[in-house]
């Protein structure tokens, strides 16, 4: 069976390696830039840490509940929590270096790269979420992007946990459609 965004979770659920590399191939450029920023200081350690981040998706698939976020953001957790456990290592490892010397600063170029990102990443998620009305918009905004839970997000914009529910369900159903239908173009 070929992964694809519907059903490389399934894959990995069910040990089929197809649905691993599909996070590889899609998400992992992510999760290096993750591990990058905190391993900057030991860059030798970042296809160690890489993966590891990927064995831990694949040990603990079952612990993602797609109820409480997307798949890229419990990635990402993974990614950071690996990268802190591995300077952990590093700092038993060379313990005259504190975890802060480990974690230096982006050089310039790299804010610049990591801005300019952003921007795109920005762009992009407004394009998408222009398919919903309104209110979802803001909705999708508060939990996806500032990562408020559903029912705060719904009782600052006046709506029922059902209700809230119901709209993420049906707006992702719709950007799934129409991300679909532009991808196949």
């Amino acid at each position: 069976m070929r992964a694809n965004e519907d059903n490389f979770i399934d894959l990995i659920k069910r040990r089929r390696e197809e649905g691993l590399v599909y996070v590889i191939r899609t998400y992992g450029g992510l999760l290096k830039s993750i591990v990058q920023k905190r391993l900057f200081a030991s860059p030798d350690r970042v296809e160690e840490c890489m993966n590891d981040i990927f064995f831990g998706i694949w040990k603990n698939i079952d612990c993602f509940d797609e109820s409480r976020g997307s798949f890229v953001n419990w990635a990402a957790g993974v990614a950071r929590l690996e990268a802190i456990d591995t300077l952990r290592r590093i700092q038993r490892e060379h313990p005259a270096m504190s975890l802060e010397e480990m974690e230096l600063e982006i050089p310039e170029e790299d804010t610049a790269l990591r801005k300019l990102t952003e921007q795109e990443l920005s762009k992009e998620t407004e394009e998408i979420l222009r398919c919903l009305s309104g209110k979802d918009q803001e909705l999708f905004r508060r939990i996806f992007l500032m990562e408020e839970e559903p029912e705060e997000a719904g009782q600052a914009l006046g709506m029922s946990r059902d209700n809230v529910y119901v709209r993420i369900f049906r707006g992702k159903k719709k950007i799934r459609s129409k991300f679909g239908e532009r991808k196949r173009a």
